[in-house]
C-alpha cells in the first residue's frame, strides 16, 4: 500500500501558542462543539410540538432526527481526511458557517420538507466542525498531562450540551415555540464563528493533491450513511428490508477496505488500525454510548409518560447528571488518568455505568425521582465522568499527526454509530414489550414501564460488553506502566522507521 509521506504543515505559531491562547483556542473549539451537542438533543422535548404545528406522521417525524444523523454520521469521517488536506481551521470555521445557516433555516420551516431538508445541512455542518476538533485539540495541547486535562475540559462540555439541549428544548418550547430550538443557535454560532477566525492559528495541510481518493471518499460515505440509515429505521423496514440493507452496507465496506489497499493516496491508511489502543477504544466507545444514549432518550420518556412530567420539568430532571460529569471530569479525571492510568479508568467508568443502568432496569411504574432515578442518574454521570476521557484519549494516542484529523473523525463516527444503535434496539424493544403487556390486558402506565425496564436491562448488558471488550483489548501491553499506556508505542515505533527525526525536535513537539 502506498502510503503519503508528506506531514501537515504548520504556522510556526501553531507549536508556541502561549498558554492563554491556547486556552482561549481550546473555549473556542469547546462552545462548536457544544452548538452542535446541543442541537443533537434540543429537538427531543420538542418532537412533540413540531408533529402537532406540521402534521408529521409518527414515522414521518423520526426523520427530523435521522436526516440529521444519517449527514452528520455519514460525512464525519470524509470530513475528517478533508481537514487534514485542506487545514483544520479552514473545515472547522467552515462548518460552523454551515451549520449556523441551516439552523435559521430549520426555525424558519413552515413544511416538512424543508425542515427535513434543513436538518440534514445540518448534519453536514456539524459533521465538519466537529470531525477536526479532536485532532486541533491534540496539536494544541501535545504534553500528556496538559492534554489529558484539555480532554476532560471538552469531554465535560460535549457532556453538559445533552442535558443542556434537553432542558433549553423544553423552557424554549414552554416560553416561545418550537422555532426558537433552532434560531437560538444564529446568536452562539455568529460569536463562535467570529471568535474561530481570530483567535485559532492557521493551518495550512497538505493540500487536496496531496491525498484525497474520491472513489474511496464515496464508497465510505455511502457506506457510512447507509448504516446510519439502516440502524435508525430498523423498526420502520422490518427485519428483510433491514437484513438487506445491512448486507449492502457490509459490501460498501469490503469494497471500500480493497480500494484503500489499492488507492495511491488512501482515504483511510489501514495502517491506523494496527494501534490496538485505537481500534478498541473506538470499539468500546460504541457499546458505551449506546448504553448512555439509551438511558438519554427511554429517561426522558420515562419522565414524561411515565412519571408524568412536562418539558420543563424533564429538563431539570436530567440536571444532575451534567453537573456530575462536568464537576468530576474538571476536577479529577486528569488526575485520575494521571494516576492511575487510562485503562484502569476505563474500566472504572465502566463498571459505574454497568451498575446505573442495572439500577434503572428496576424502575416501578410508580417510581420516585430521588429514590429510583437520581442514584442511578449520579452513578452514570460519575462513570462517563471516568470513562469518555481515558477513551478519548486511547484514540487520538495510536493516530500520527497527520492522520490526527482522520482519526478524530473516525471517533466521532463511532460516537454516532454507538448512539443510533442504541436508539433503535432499546426503543424497538421498549415498544416490543409494551404492545405485549397491552395485549395481554396491562395498564398503560404499567405496560409502558415494562417496555423500558427491559430497555434498560438490555443496555445493562450491553454496557458489561464493553467492560469486557475494554479489559481484553486495552491492557497495557508488558513493558508500559498504566499512566504512559496510552502512548500507542506500536505506532510510536512505526512512526520512528518511517519518519526519523532528531530526538530534540520530537521532544519540542
Amino acid at each position: 500500500m502506498q502510503l503519503m509521506e508528506v506531514p501537515i504543515v504548520s504556522d510556526v505559531k501553531d507549536r508556541t501558542l502561549a498558554p492563554r491562547s491556547r486556552r482561549a483556542s481550546l473555549a473556542v473549539l469547546s462552545s462548536g462543539l457544544l452548538m452542535t451537542i446541543i442541537d443533537g438533543n434540543i429537538v427531543t422535548v420538542a418532537m412533540p410540538a413540531i408533529q402537532n404545528d406540521l402534521g408529521f406522521s409518527a414515522p414521518g417525524l423520526a426523520w427530523v432526527v435521522n436526516s440529521y444523523l444519517i449527514a452528520f454520521g455519514g460525512l464525519l469521517l470524509l470530513a475528517g481526511r478533508l481537514g487534514d488536506l485542506i487545514g483544520r481551521k479552514r473545515m472547522f470555521v467552515s462548518g460552523l458557517a454551515v451549520f449556523t445557516a441551516a439552523s435559521v433555516l430549520c426555525g424558519v420551516a413552515t413544511d416538512q420538507g424543508l425542515l427535513i431538508a434543513a436538518r440534514a445541512v445540518q448534519g453536514v455542518g456539524g459533521a465538519m466542525t466537529s470531525a477536526v476538533v479532536l485532532g486541533m485539540l491534540v496539536a494544541l495541547f501535545p504534553e500528556p498531562r496538559e492534554q489529558a486535562k484539555a480532554i476532560a475540559v471538552f469531554s465535560a462540555v460535549g457532556a453538559a450540551g445533552g442535558a443542556l439541549g434537553t432542558f433549553l428544548g423544553g423552557a424554549l418550547t414552554e416560553a416561545l415555540n418550537w422555532h426558537w430550538i433552532f434560531l437560538i443557535n444564529l446568536p452562539i454560532g455568529a460569536v463562535a464563528l467570529v471568535a474561530a477566525v481570530r483567535v485559532l492559528a492557521n493551518d495550512r495541510g497538505t493540500g487536496l493533491a496531496g491525498g484525497a481518493d474520491y472513489p474511496g471518499a464515496a464508497l465510505i460515505t455511502g457506506a457510512l450513511m447507509l448504516t446510519v440509515y439502516t440502524i435508525v429505521g430498523s423498526a420502520e423496514h422490518g427485519t428483510p428490508a433491514t437484513v438487506a440493507l445491512a448486507a449492502l452496507s457490509l459490501a460498501l465496506y469490503a469494497a471500500f477496505a480493497v480500494r484503500q489497499t489499492r488507492a495511491a493516496r488512501p482515504l483511510l491508511r489501514l495502517r491506523v488500525f494496527r494501534s490496538r489502543a485505537l481500534t478498541g477504544a473506538n470499539v468500546v466507545q460504541i457499546l458505551m454510548i449506546a448504553g448512555m444514549f439509551g438511558f438519554q432518550y427511554i429517561g426522558a420518556l420515562y419522565f414524561q409518560r411515565v412519571l408524568g412530567y412536562g418539558e420543563l420539568k424533564t429538563g431539570f430532571a436530567f440536571l444532575p447528571a451534567p453537573i456530575v460529569i462536568g464537576v468530576l471530569m474538571v476536577g479529577l479525571s486528569a488526575r485520575l488518568i494521571g494516576r492511575f492510568g487510562p485503562y484502569r479508568s476505563v474500566l472504572a467508568g465502566l463498571a459505574l455505568i454497568t451498575v446505573g443502568l442495572a439500577l434503572l432496569g428496576r424502575l416501578p411504574a410508580d417510581g420516585s425521582y430521588v429514590v429510583d432515578v437520581l442514584p442511578a442518574m449520579l452513578l452514570l454521570g460519575a462513570g462517563f465522568a471516568a470513562a469518555m476521557p481515558a477513551v478519548t484519549g486511547l484514540a487520538m494516542a495510536g493516530a500520527r499527526e497527520e492522520d490526527a484529523g482522520l482519526a478524530s473523525g473516525l471517533f466521532n463516527t463511532t460516537q454516532v454509530v454507538g448512539g443510533s444503535l442504541g436508539l433503535a434496539v432499546l426503543t424497538t424493544l421498549a415498544a416490543s414489550r409494551t404492545e405485549g403487556v397491552l395485549a395481554d390486558g396491562g395498564q398503560t402506565v404499567a405496560a409502558t414501564a415494562d417496555g423500558y425496564r427491559l430497555a434498560f436491562s438490555v443496555a445493562t448488558g450491553i454496557a458489561a460488553a464493553g467492560f469486557a471488550l475494554a479489559a481484553t483489548l486495552l491492557r497495557p501491553e508488558r513493558g508500559t506502566t498504566a499512566s504512559d499506556s496510552a502512548a500507542a508505542p506500536e505506532m510510536e515505533q512505526e512512526r520512528e522507521q518511517e519518519h526519523p527525526e532528531p530526538v530534540a525536535a520530537r521532544t519540542a513537539r
